[in-house]
């Protein structure tokens, strides 16, 4: 990519990687020139929290109002109830009103660190699209907007084609997701003036769609902005860690769990990530990003603060780190580790250890609990376990006891 933004947003989302793909570089770049530039980004509800994959959308809407833009948060009330098709090899479950209700306030919590929420030319705001799915008129729907798509076009879009080449099913419903999203931009035209709509790069089609339908209804200048699919260069998607998803919420996910994640970066990821989400001046991140050896551990701790200081705070952060080295350098038990709380009547004919290292999180199941054994890589106390039956009672469990997964994963239990 050649071109050369006066903007500061543009730049600041080329120079720091978010940047795959845009409708129109220069006219974007003049728009953010002229004055406050309104846009939006599209989270649905499908789980009560999200997690780090969804954070680099994020980063681009705090990016977005530090540069003089206004972020709008879009949550997927109406739009949750199909369900995005994109690149999924199978309809997703369908969730009730009530689940996407308290989906939404799960998710609400993640924003409030990242971007400022007011009623300033330049301060977020959340809108639900529920707010007019929920009251469409099928056959006006169909007359006005549906007129102006294409089905011939719909069928090439690559989220669409991966479905159908793959001989899966793509229900009428999922169908209609596209021309959903794409109204959404027109509408959040209308109603607060959104000039961009950002998301992953498999959103290009349906973005591309709004921009289309807003220019067709209303002769509306908008555009359209993607980032790339983020994964980690050993080939994983973001958002996933050996033990499950990462989330953004802390009651799903402990400061000090997600202060790890970041600890654990591959080597290779740490000046990108250190560029994606983080503040450093890029040039900062470049050269924490070249270190190498034992250099390179104080970069990821780096990396760990910095990410984690933004979403739960700076003292949530010193403390992860903390506990961190007490744990690895000192062999002891950290204050701000996860922690599996037993009652009396569980452990009254002693509880497995097996059972202990899945409710810790420190393994996906029994099966993995019991390769973990097998293969040495399961401490309790910092000594290995060897016998997958073992069970502990509650005189095992009169202290906290520390169970380890491999060198970095650590989890305590303890005795209610």
């Amino acid at each position: 990519m050649t071109y050369h933004p006066k903007s500061e947003f543009l730049r600041v989302m080329m120079e720091r990687g978010y940047l795959a793909d845009c409708t129109d570089y220069q006219a974007l770049d003049e728009a953010f020139l002229k004055g406050v530039v309104p846009g939006y980004i599209g989270f649905d509800a499908t789980a009560k929290s999200l997690h780090v994959g969804s954070l680099i959308q994020i980063m681009m809407l705090r990016w977005l109002q530090k540069c003089g833009g206004k972020p709008i948060v879009l949550m997927g009330g109406g739009t949750t109830k199909i369900g995005d098709p994109s690149f999924r090899a199978d309809e997703r479950p369908l969730l009730t009103d009530a689940q996407i209700e308290d989906n939404i306030a799960g998710i609400k919590r993640a924003f409030s660190p990242y971007v400022t929420f007011g009623d300033g030319s330049h301060d977020a705001i959340m809108v639900n699209n529920a707010e007019w799915l929920d009251k469409l008129n099928y056959i006006g729907f169909l007359r006005d907007i549906g007129r102006h798509f294409s089905v011939n076009r719909m069928l090439s879009f690559e989220s669409v084609k991966s479905r159908l080449d793959r001989e899966q099913s793509l229900s009428f419903l999922e169908f209609n997701y596209m021309i959903l999203q794409a109204y959404d931009f027109l509408e959040l035209h209308r109603r607060y003036g959104c000039l961009l709509q950002m998301g992953g790069s498999d959103q290009w089609g349906n973005i591309v769609n709004g921009v289309d339908l807003t220019r067709r209804i209303v002769n509306g200048e908008v555009f359209g902005l993607t980032s790339p699919l983020l994964t980690t260069s050993d080939g994983k998607k973001m958002g996933k860690s050996a033990s499950g998803a990462v989330w953004l919420n802390g009651d799903l996910l402990s400061a000090y769990e997600f202060w790890q994640f970041w600890r654990n970066t591959t080597d290779a990821d740490v000046g990108r990530f250190l560029k994606l989400y983080s503040e450093l001046p890029v040039e900062e991140c470049d050269r924490l990003g070249a270190l190498a050896g034992s250099e390179i551990n104080a970069a990821k701790i780096i990396l760990a603060n910095e990410v984690t200081t933004l979403l739960h705070g700076a003292e949530a952060a010193a403390a992860a780190e903390a506990t961190a080295r007490e744990v690895f350098e000192k062999g002891g038990i950290g204050d701000d580790l996860p922690t599996v709380a037993l009652s009396p009547a569980e452990v009254a004919e002693g509880v497995g250890i097996v059972q202990l290292f899945v409710r810790a999180g420190l393994a996906a199941s029994g099966k993995d609990a019991k390769r973990l054994i097998s293969e040495g890589g399961a401490k309790l106390n910092d000594e290995i376990v060897t016998d997958a039956a073992l069970r502990l009672g509650a005189g095992d469990l009169a202290e906290p006891v520390k169970l380890t997964a491999g060198k970095k994963r650590h989890a305590l239990v303890t005795l209610g």
